[in-house]
């Protein structure tokens, strides 16, 4: 059994500038990984490699790697998302940004074909800390997507791009971790969602067996799937498929009413969490993801990602790595 590593990372804009106060924290804290997206509007795919290390170099100067771009695509993909007409010229435009991540060594990419969520409400937690909630049947309030899509015609445009861009990324040395919907429940806003369900990411890995083909671990969304968490996170880390991690937990699945919980306060062991990553071998990014709005920030503003939840997850999730003695960064 072999023992891996944690980046620890934090979500903090493309540029060191955006966030000036968070990125003097993360510093004090120790953390040193940014989890950002690739600035690549508006220019050509022969620029992306040139845009892409210039953004390393500016969080370089202040401490800080990219070991992950975290976005739900990379490029514009609508047409990807569609299957319509379109869809070969935004594949050329993703297939530029993964090698360009290759070309100037940005080993994760975080992605999303779907249409992305929301939560229903913001309710009071412990202390009186706000949370967000979603709540199935509220949901159903929600005005339907614009273009809602049946489950064949998402396989089928997912299994376009995985077919065509995990060679890609074989060859760049990028490794590809599909982050599930969230809320992960179908359907969704009158649409059909695919990626909610262990076995749906299974489907996924199957479509395009390789070492590069994988997941983003979004602890928060497996729970709320109402998946066994500790099987699951064993089976995809012992095959190498874990990416990356997002840290988080919730109270309750998505078909009836989830809430976010603080990093101690949920259900899920997640001291056993860190280890069975560690033990099966994970070496690569994880963030603690959404948490309560604690003190004066303003829940409606960070929706989740106020920086008072992110320091108290992070000294909790350091020091649960210490008490085990699991290797981090």
């Amino acid at each position: 059994m072999r023992q891996g590593i944690f980046k620890l990372s934090m979500t903090l804009g493309r540029s060191p500038s955006e966030q000036p106060e968070r990125v003097k924290i993360c510093r004090e804290m120790g953390v040193t990984g940014c989890v950002t997206s690739p600035p690549l509007e508006g220019i050509g795919r022969d620029q992306y490699a040139a845009a892409m290390r210039q953004q390393q170099e500016e969080w370089a100067e202040v401490g800080f790697s990219i070991p992950v771009y975290e976005t739900m695509t990379p490029t514009r993909s609508q047409h990807i998302r569609r299957g319509t007409p379109g869809r070969e010229e935004e594949l050329l435009d993703f297939i530029a940004a993964v090698e360009a991540m290759g070309e100037v060594g940005i080993p994760v990419l975080c992605y999303n074909l779907g249409a992305g969520g929301s939560r229903t409400d913001w309710v009071p937690t412990r202390g009186g800390a706000i949370s967000s909630q979603f709540d199935y049947a509220e949901s159903h309030q929600e005005p339907p997507l614009a273009e809602p899509q049946t489950e064949e015609e998402l396989w089928d445009n997912l299994t376009w791009l995985l077919e065509r861009i995990i060679p890609v990324a074989e060859k760049a040395n990028v490794h590809m971790g599909y982050h599930p919907n969230d809320p992960p429940i179908s359907p969704y806003r009158g649409s059909a969602q695919i990626m909610v369900s262990a076995d749906s990411y299974r489907r996924l890995i199957n479509i395009a067996p390789s070492p590069n083909n994988g997941v983003t671990f979004c602890q928060g969304n497996f729970k709320a799937m109402g998946e066994d968490i500790y099987s699951v996170a064993r089976e995809f880390t012992e095959q190498g498929k874990v990416h990356f991690i997002h840290y988080r937990d919730v109270e309750g699945t998505a078909g009836t009413r989830f809430t976010e919980t603080f990093h101690d306060d949920g259900p899920t062991d997640m001291a056993r969490m860190l280890e069975i990553y560690s033990r099966a071998g994970f070496a690569g990014p994880i963030r603690p993801d959404h948490a309560p709005t604690m003190g004066s920030e303003d829940a409606e503003t960070t929706r989740g990602y106020g920086m008072l939840g992110k320091i108290f997850a992070f000294g909790y999730m350091i020091g649960m790595m210490q008490a085990q003695n699991l290797a981090y960064e």
